[in-house]
């Protein structure tokens, strides 16, 4: 298992629970946490044992944001030390994860335990269903810092939310409440402190315990990439592929016997072997 420096990782009953682990600095992100990320989705794709990852923090924060320990300087690069080998001259460390978010083969679920501002709000953004703890607060506080949405947050946030509420957080920056959060779609439910990552573990279970793993990461990569595409022509050529590849797998013929034998499906393809290659680990160049 690799060795994080910003979040601890538990991995049970097909679960793997990360949970960031500066709770004194309200959990706030800093180049360890960006290589802790994208080593921890390059972890769960490859493990077969794991079925969904969730992603919660520890204290009173989820992620409050970008660590402001370089005073001004902390959003410039040239000034800014430590993140060489991270993303390289003027890229956004917060997008490297985000598009790593975007390519898991398997669901991601945020449990918001509490204040998730800036980066600890846009990282949740290509994540599959987002829940919170009620008293959570979310924050795209970037124009009151004198900077811009990053992380991606100008493609995910309005379809995810609409382009209207999204102009609204955005421009005026404003820390908003979970309830106005779940009104808008930013989250799909709400629960007490002490309940939010039981429910979390519920949820992934829900998603994941009866499905095959191999058509979960399909589906997942199907949903997401359709957001990229401009017709449904194109879709219609990637998911006859798809419909055609699973159509001839061990797992469709598990999934019906077991259907017809009225028992639990034990599905025999994995998703480090049986994957299909879309070309979907490929991303344009960042230049």
């Amino acid at each position: 298992m690799a060795d994080f420096q910003t979040l601890d990782l538990a991995i049970d009953n097909g679960l793997a629970v990360a949970t960031f682990n500066r709770p004194d600095q309200m959990n706030t992100f800093n180049p360890a946490m960006i290589r802790d990320l994208l080593a921890l989705f390059d972890l769960t794709d490859a493990d077969d044992a794991v079925r969904a990852v969730i992603l919660t923090g520890s204290g009173r924060a989820f992620c409050a944001g970008a660590d402001l320990g370089s005073g001004g300087d902390t959003f410039d690069y040239d000034k800014r030390t430590g993140r060489e080998d991270v993303g390289g001259p003027d890229r956004d460390g917060g997008g490297m994860v985000t598009l790593r978010i975007f390519r898991s083969l398997k669901p991601v679920i945020a449990a918001s335990n509490g204040a998730a501002v800036g980066i600890g709000a846009t990282m949740q953004l290509p994540m599959d269903w987002r829940m919170a703890a009620e008293d959570s607060r979310y924050g795209f506080v970037f124009s009151r810092r004198g900077v811009t949405p990053e992380a991606c947050s100008g493609w995910f946030l309005p379809r995810i939310v609409g382009m209207a509420k999204a102009l609204d957080w955005t421009f005026s920056g404003r820390v908003f409440g979970a309830q106005e959060a779940l009104d808008a779609g930013l989250i799909q439910s709400l629960h007490a402190s002490d309940a939010l990552l039981d429910a979390a573990k519920e949820k992934a279970l829900e998603m994941t315990s009866a499905s095959a793993p191999v058509s979960v990461a399909l589906a997942r990569q199907l949903m997401w990439q359709g957001q990229t595409m401009a017709h449904p022509m194109d879709m219609h050529r990637v998911d006859s592929r798809v419909f055609a590849s699973r159509g001839r797998s061990a797992d469709v013929r598990e999934g019906i016997a077991a259907f017809r034998e009225k028992r639990e499906a034990q599905y025999p393809d994995t998703v480090s072997t049986a994957m299909p290659d879309m070309g979907w680990a490929d991303e344009p160049p960042f230049a």
